[in-house]
């Protein structure tokens, strides 16, 4: 315990909280959208399994973090003219959770958009039961993702700028914890703001197509891809968080303009809007 009166211990442990939350916000997204396919009655329930899971699935990570470094050796090799990768049990993880991200996203925006025919509306998508397996399959994603970030952030190493094993394995988890606390809290407002405005919901579809390439890019860079000798590289994840916070900020801006009962008119639209009425007038 006297690891926690260093102050780099507590710099750390809020810096983990804080890249947790950070790292848990496409989760929020995608439990928010399965989610709000429930009946209401049935959503928080939904969301309160999910994000516990997406704990349980962290701390065991954690614990089992020999096997999730096994997961990182080369299974098999592809060696063709055109295409070489070492194929690992991590970028096999990584790759599938982006296809079905991939795959979930474009289903999701057309029953949207285009609707569902007749008598599907009563599909078992849309039953408890299974928006909980789909949630489990996108945590166990993100929880790689989220773990192999604190193990590279926080040392094992007993030395004086490391924590050791127990005071590095106590900090991880403590930051797990809060920062699902910190979702769980957050969830619900958010899934409530998701399902009242449509864009938002499809904005955060957006969001997880944007996701569901980054996986695709990092899984295929951790298996050391190359088509016709390119390389493939992975997607720095800052670019996309500034994508997705940018593109909310454009859209509370729309929406605050569209609440507002003497709206804001663009300048070039307001000459548009005299030389039609002019024209209106020469007509008559």
């Amino acid at each position: 315990m006297e690891i926690f009166l260093q102050a780099s211990t507590w710099i750390a442990l809020l810096t983990l909280i804080f890249l947790e939350i950070v790292l848990g916000i496409d989760n929020i997204v995608f439990i928010s959208i399965v989610s709000n396919k429930l009946e209401e009655k049935d959503r928080p329930k939904a969301r309160n399994i999910g994000l516990l899971l997406a704990m349980v699935f962290r701390i065991a990570l954690l614990f089992g973090i020999s096997w999730v470094l096994k997961l990182q050796s080369v299974l098999f090799e592809i060696n063709t003219s055109w295409l070489q990768a070492g194929i690992t049990g991590q970028s096999l993880i990584i790759i599938a959770g982006g296809v079905f991200l991939l795959y979930k996203s474009v289903a999701e925006i057309h029953h949207k958009l285009e609707g569902e025919e007749e008598g599907t509306k009563a599909k078992a998508s849309k039953t408890i039961s299974s928006a909980i397996v789909q949630i489990v399959m996108l945590d166990l994603v993100f929880s790689f993702d989220s773990i192999l970030t604190a193990i590279g952030l926080v040392s094992f190493d007993a030395t004086p700028v490391g924590f050791g094993y127990f005071g590095g394995m106590s900090i991880i988890i403590i930051a797990i914890i809060v920062s699902i606390i910190v979702m769980l809290i957050f969830a619900g407002p958010v899934s409530q703001f998701v399902n009242e405005h449509p864009t938002i919901q499809i904005l955060g579809l957006s969001f997880l197509l944007l996701i569901g390439v980054m996986l695709l890019a990092e899984g295929s860079h951790l298996a050391h891809f190359e088509f016709f000798g390119n390389p493939v590289h992975s997607i720095p994840k800052g670019y996309l968080y500034f994508a997705i916070f940018f593109s909310l900020f454009v859209e509370f801006i729309n929406l605050k303009m569209k609440k507002r009962k003497n709206p804001v008119k663009l300048h070039n639209a307001t000459i548009v809007d005299e030389k039609l009425k002019d024209r209106n007038l020469l007509d008559k």
